[in-house]
């Protein structure tokens, strides 16, 4: 590896999956202003992610259909035929 092209302050982060509210502990340089109390009694930094792997159909075997934010209208919407 090249030195020096890492970042080095790497932190304590909780990621927080929003479709079925699985949290997990990691490392990470994304920031965050949002904090939440961890099963240690300390605070960390709440990272909000989408997908998982408790909730990816890949890991879960399971198809779930999973529109957030309305993706499937949005790209309806933007590549629909001009009429």
């Amino acid at each position: 590896m090249k030195k020096g092209i890492h970042p080095e302050n790497y932190r304590l982060v909780i990621f927080r999956d929003m479709s079925n509210e699985h949290m997990f502990l990691s490392r990470s340089t994304a920031k965050s202003s949002e904090t939440m109390k961890w099963e240690d009694g300390n605070e960390y930094p709440v990272i909000k992610i989408e997908v998982s792997n408790t909730s990816h159909p890949f890991y879960t075997g399971k198809n779930v259909m999973l529109d957030t934010a309305g993706r499937i209208d949005k790209f309806n919407k933007r590549y629909a035929k001009k009429k």
